[in-house]
């Protein structure tokens, strides 16, 4: 094991600050988006090296937008909410004359001539694009490593996985890389890597942040939502990319800014309710323990804080059979151009798909129907519900996923995403926050699920709870050591096939890169 220690920038204290806090530096000309820039991009250099977060850049396009973006602050212009933020994409999203993978072999040459729209109101913010993120394949998966790009490793330990999809947005948020990371869900994707490596991942209500990509647009399963390193964070985002947009039928009119300040919360008169497992998941003992232990530290917090059990119905054939879905009607003509050019786990999902018939596709739309509606009681008695975000310690990213929790074999390669796939199917939005550390040393994810479409008052509650939770040695947030990475073993990209050489290519590619998440 290489003993080499990585090399920090000196103004790596100024990457610790919130993009909030950040963008009011900006706007007070007390920092300049040039300056904040460079210091991003030495970030990057001396620590992504040991996980692997940050794939195609283009730091030159982003040094004149920064450029641009100071000179607008000292013009006096109006400046955007995101305004001179340094900001990394997920590698599922189209980014225009940058390097749009899916992480796959068939689009390791897509450059995209226009920014899907999620991309684009962030841009039109003042959100500065300087790389994007790492992801499995197709965003197949919750281990974000693929054949083009390689793995991530967790910021903690680069030899464990940092989670996915979203999994390279959470690593190089936690790595102070950058102040502002896009994710996206349909099973888990914001908050499971936001749970592995200490950071806020927000699934909002589907239409909120309208999702154009997906293919299935009448679909609730899949959305597009922010990561931060605070609520705070994810709050900005969501004012910044919130609002209705054609691409997306389930969008609806409502107010961005909302979201900047979701309103205050007192805790001591919530009455919340949380569980270990749904009554459907399989969940491992050392995270049941550590649950445990932080439902007792932070029930003094609440009125009212009781276990409850859930009946919902067969949870994991709708997942199965939704998901499935989404990956026919995303991947039909890259599998039917080259099926042998994909790997595993979106193969596996599309022919799971094509050996469904019409009466599975029914059945699963009635069953998550009736899921929803299973789901409603609860909230007549409560305001939150509690419940770990992922049911096992950030694990070996040379293990392609989980095969058995608490001695019980996995059905798939996706079964053990089934605490973050449960909340999905009912559409209520869910965060992940951090809460303090497992018996393993390593970040632990709470999955706090609001009632149905109360995005805000979801937001309110983690805002509070996270900021009691800073108070708390049991509960706050844990930070990785930069100074103590080490070179993971083998190498993150030690599975890379002939990786692009040019990641900031010039011509643009139209070809659509089909993904789910």
């Amino acid at each position: 094991m290489s003993h080499t220690k990585s090399p920090l920038p000196s103004s790596s204290a100024l990457l610790e600050n919130s993009a909030v806090e950040l963008r009011r530096l900006i706007g007070a000309r007390q920092l300049s988006p040039v300056e904040l820039l460079d210091a991003s991009i030495a970030r990057i250099e001396a620590v992504n090296p040991f996980v692997n977060a940050v794939t195609a850049t283009c730091f030159e396009r982003a040094r004149d937008e920064a450029r641009a973006a100071e000179q607008a602050v000292m013009r006096g212009d109006a400046l955007g909410l995101l305004h001179g933020l340094p900001m990394g994409v997920k590698d599922l999203e189209p980014t225009a004359g940058l390097l749009s993978t899916s992480g796959s072999p068939p689009f390791r040459n897509h450059v995209p001539s226009r920014d899907i729209e999620l991309v684009a109101r962030l841009r039109n913010a003042g959100g500065i694009v300087v790389g994007k993120t790492n992801v499995p394949e197709m965003g197949a998966g919750a281990n974000s490593r693929n054949p083009v790009w390689g793995a991530t490793g967790n910021p903690f330990n680069p030899n464990l996985n940092a989670g996915g999809s979203s999994g390279g947005s959470a690593a190089a948020l936690a790595l102070d890389m950058l102040p502002v990371c896009t994710g996206s869900d349909t099973g888990g994707s914001l908050r499971i890597p936001a749970a592995c490596c200490g950071v806020v991942g927000f699934r909002p209500s589907p239409g909120v942040i309208p999702s154009v990509r997906k293919s299935l647009g009448w679909s609730p399963i899949s959305v597009v939502g922010p990561m931060g390193r605070s609520v705070e964070d994810a709050c900005l985002q969501m004012a910044a990319s919130a609002g209705m947009h054609p691409g997306d039928p389930l969008s609806h009119p409502l107010d961005p800014l909302s979201f900047l300040d979701p309103g205050t919360c007192d805790l001591s008169r919530l009455r919340v309710a949380y569980t270990e497992d749904f009554g459907a998941c399989d969940v491992d003992p050392v995270i049941r323990a550590a649950f445990r232990a932080k439902i007792a530290a932070m029930k003094p917090l609440f009125a009212v804080c009781e276990e409850v059990r859930f009946d919902l119905g067969d949870v994991h054939r709708c997942f199965d059979v939704l998901r499935a879905e989404a990956f026919v009607a995303g991947m039909r003509a890259t599998y039917e151009r080259d099926p042998e050019s994909l790997g595993p786990n979106p193969r596996a999902n599309y022919e799971m798909g094509t050996r469904m018939s019409l009466l599975d596709s029914a059945w699963a739309q009635s069953e998550q129907t009736r899921i929803v509606g299973r789901f409603q009681p609860v909230f007549e008695g409560y305001d939150l519900v509690l419940s770990p975000t992922t049911p096992v310690s950030p694990f070996a990213w040379t293990k392609p996923h989980v095969d058995v929790i608490d001695g019980r074999q996995q059905e798939n390669y996706y079964r053990w995403l089934a605490l973050t796939y449960v909340v999905t199917l009912t559409t209520h939005p869910a965060i992940s926050l951090p809460c303090g550390s497992d018996a393993q040393g390593m970040p632990f994810g709470l999955q706090v699920v609001g009632p149905f479409r109360a995005d805000r008052r979801l937001l309110a509650a983690a805002r509070a709870m996270e900021q009691a939770f800073e108070a708390d040695a049991v509960l706050r947030r844990p930070r990785p050591d930069a100074t103590a990475l080490r070179a993971a073993e083998p190498a993150l990209r030690s599975i890379v096939t002939a990786a692009p050489d040019d990641v900031f290519a010039h011509v643009p590619n139209d070809e659509a890169s089909a993904s789910v998440v």
